[in-house]
């Protein structure tokens, strides 16, 4: 057993002064058979400790029903097999560009604050989760040498009897190493966000010398420690790459060391929002402005690129770390690519002739349930309204959309809107069938929209009228073994398309869609993610553990404009 502890503003770990060199790496991000890989990766740059957050959301997806419960702990006993210290972060609330922030979308109470019966939510949740990490703590015999409360909490509250709760409830499923916060580096973030006894930690890109003077001047005395250094950024669907010059980053990562702090890259190595796990965010400096989701890939311009390839800021950020931590150990070699190729759809069924196989029962209701009502978390929902008549044509206007939709009129399309895009002109005479098929693009996992509920909100407006009497089906996009394809060609959008991609051996792969517009791709019933061609990433990532010797059969899902075919890449297109 071993011992990690804070004596006035040092680390130490079995008495000796020790620096926590340290790498976010997202086991929900990795395919477990990756993960070995991509843990060697944060050795051979040089880091001693890998960190990770726990996204409540997908471990409890539904109230009661908890999954994938094992990941956790067999992430943590992979990284102390490759000789990785811990940082744990389970939440509850964590951000990470995921979806929600990684909170439930069928939590209820009020979220983030010392409210009962959010509290009851989260003690609930934190006893199936916390004895996991307990029991890989150093003093254990484990690797797991400190823990998180919350989250940038200053960035949302001042609730100290919530962050109080959180804190006890650590200590008393336990918990026995150092707690800490982490926080953005200025007054209202430290004094909102952190609790007396607990490490304080801050987050920054730039310029440490200031931001650790701010701590300091918060809590002096307290070891240094930047928990999120931020090498590299997010995408948004629709907006620039983001990227970061590695000469630039590994600069700044040296002036961070020469104060004699302690570090987390963020991200060491970013992964992939696979699903529809992205989350979103809000313009602006109050985030409560134009809606942007996030795109698939969390490659985050990060030392470690999506694959696990080491980029020009992995070397440079490796000469900087011998400095401080001595020679690492020799780079891990990569698995292989797929030959480039093309495939051609082998069958298609429209999305209408698929509901009585995937979708839900029909739902009635005066105005539009809600995603959430329905029990479904992501993927798409029908809904289906009548405008009575005999009456002019007035236009139609969906005011509280969340997020995207494609309307029909009497079965044929009359439009696509998008939250906060000006909305196309859509007139309607009466009597009249109107659908609405709504598709949820993630949730906002930041500042003051968290909770939000998808679908139409109060409802449909014709004119200055509410059209009721709504019908609503859930198309939940987690499963489509059940997908009845035909050998035909579905012309149209709102389809879905079958490939078969021959391999003699899994290797990796980038999938590309030239000519197609939006939708999803699954490989042998594993859902990819999005794609967009409005960019900036133009292909999907395909892990070679998601394949098999022989068949596989790839499934996409195109509700803009059919393309003429798939693309096997050998790069990656990320804008």
């Amino acid at each position: 057993m071993s011992v990690f502890s804070i004596d006035g503003g040092t680390f130490r770990l079995d008495g000796a002064e020790f620096r926590v060199l340290s790498g976010a790496l997202h086991y929900f991000r990795v395919r477990p058979e990756q993960w070995r890989h991509r843990l060697r990766m944060l050795r051979a740059m040089g880091l001693n400790t890998v960190e990770t957050y726990v996204p409540w959301n997908l471990h409890e997806p539904r109230q009661g029903d908890f999954r994938r419960m094992t990941e956790l702990g067999d992430f943590l006993d992979a990284a102390a097999q490759e000789g990785l210290l811990a940082i744990v972060r389970p939440g509850p609330y964590i951000c990470a560009e995921w979806d929600n922030g990684g909170l439930p979308a069928w939590l209820t109470g009020r979220i983030r604050t010392g409210d009962p019966e959010y509290l009851a939510h989260v003690d609930r949740y934190f006893d199936r989760l916390i004895p996991r990490i307990a029991e890989r703590q150093v003093t254990r015999g484990g690797n797991v040498i400190m823990v998180q409360v919350e989250n940038e909490y200053g960035s949302y509250g001042t609730d100290q009897v919530y962050l109080r709760h959180l804190a006890d409830g650590l200590r008393a499923r336990g918990v026995e190493v150092p707690l800490c916060t982490s926080d953005g580096p200025a007054d209202w973030y430290l004094t909102g966000g952190t609790l007396p006894g607990v490490l304080a930690t801050v987050n920054f890109g730039s310029d440490p010398e200031r931001a650790f003077e701010t701590l300091r001047a918060h809590r002096p005395g307290e070891p240094l420690f930047c928990m999120e250094f931020w090498c590299g950024w997010f995408d948004h669907w629709g907006h620039q790459h983001m990227a970061r010059d590695a000469g630039d980053a590994a600069d700044t990562l040296d002036r961070l060391l020469a104060t004699g702090a302690s570090v987390n890259l963020y991200m060491a190595h970013g992964g992939s929002n696979f699903g529809a796990s992205s989350g979103a965010n809000l313009a602006g400096d109050l985030a409560d402005g134009a809606y942007r989701p996030t795109v698939t890939s969390y490659d985050y311009d990060a030392p470690i690129d999506e694959r696990g390839a080491p980029t020009e800021k992995f070397w440079k950020f490796r000469e900087v770390l011998s400095r401080y931590a001595g020679e690492p150990p020799e780079v891990p070699p990569l698995p292989g690519l797929l030959p480039a190729a093309t495939l051609r759809p082998s069958g298609s069924v429209r999305l209408r002739d698929a509901l009585d196989a995937i979708a839900g029962p029909e739902a009635h209701s005066p105005c539009p349930p809600a995603f959430e009502d329905l029990g479904l978390e992501h993927g798409l929902v029908l809904y289906r309204v009548s405008v009575p008549g005999p009456r002019e044509p007035y236009r139609l206007t969906l005011p509280e959309l969340r997020d995207r939709a494609h309307v029909f009129v009497d079965g044929e399309p009359a439009g696509v809107f998008e939250r906060d895009v000006e909305p196309p002109e859509v007139l309607v005479a009466g009597p009249a069938t109107v659908e609405v098929l709504v598709e949820s693009m993630g949730r906002p996992n930041y500042g003051p929209r968290l909770g939000e509920r998808k679908g139409l909100g109060a409802g449909v407006l014709h004119r200055l009228q509410y059209l009721h009497g709504v019908s609503a089906r859930a198309i939940p996009l987690d499963d489509v073994s059940k997908v009845p394809f035909t050998g035909g060609r579905a012309a149209a959008p709102q389809a879905f398309f079958s490939f078969e991609l021959e391999v003699a051996e899994p290797a990796d792969a980038y999938l590309a869609l030239p000519g197609w517009g939006k939708g999803y791709v699954w490989v042998n019933g594993f859902c990819l993610g999005r794609y967009w061609d409005r960019g900036p990433q133009r292909t999907l990532y395909l892990p070679w553990p998601l394949l098999r010797a022989g068949a596989n059969e790839i499934v996409v899902l195109e509700l803009d404009r059919v393309g003429p075919a798939l693309e096997v890449r050998t790069s990656p297109e990320l804008g």
